[in-house]
């Protein structure tokens, strides 16, 4: 894999019977380092000044998503574990409970993507099940299809 990278990360959210998704593509940078890969980005929220600095941590049975600047979080997901964080956005802060159900990491040479399903919890109320798909490809060459 290639230093300089591009990022699509997916998601799908279902609660009362609804569901949403979200897509992003951006670029970033991506290292190995002791058998973790580490993809850094930076995301601009709209209307606001300044921007979050991202960090993605991924190794054969985890994934971690770490967010510093105007929102501030470590979001943890591991097959069959419970995580709790404190999530502090611009807006305001709240707790967030993630159970991670299943976790699934393909690498190739120039392409690492990671799926992961769970449940999440604001506040300590269940809100809905959700999915993740982070797939990181090397620049050169990397072509997103849009599903």
């Amino acid at each position: 894999m290639t230093k300089d990278v591009l990022i699509s990360i997916s998601g799908m959210q279902a609660a009362d019977g609804e569901n949403s998704d979200v897509e992003m593509i951006t670029a970033g940078n991506y290292y190995l380092k002791d058998g973790k890969h580490y993809i850094l980005y930076d995301e601009a929220l709209e209307g606001m000044d300044g921007v979050i600095k991202n960090t993605i941590k991924i190794s054969p049975v985890s994934l971690d998503i770490i967010k510093r600047g105007l929102s501030n979080v470590h979001m943890a997901f591991e097959k069959g574990k419970k995580t709790q964080t404190r999530y502090v956005t611009p807006f305001g802060e709240m707790m967030v409970g993630i159970h991670t159900s299943s976790i699934e990491v393909e690498e190739e040479e120039n392409n690492l993507r990671v799926h992961v399903d769970y449940s999440l919890d604001i506040n300590y109320e269940r809100i809905s099940d959700c999915n993740i798909v982070v797939d990181i490809k090397s620049r050169i060459g990397a072509a997103f299809s849009l599903k």
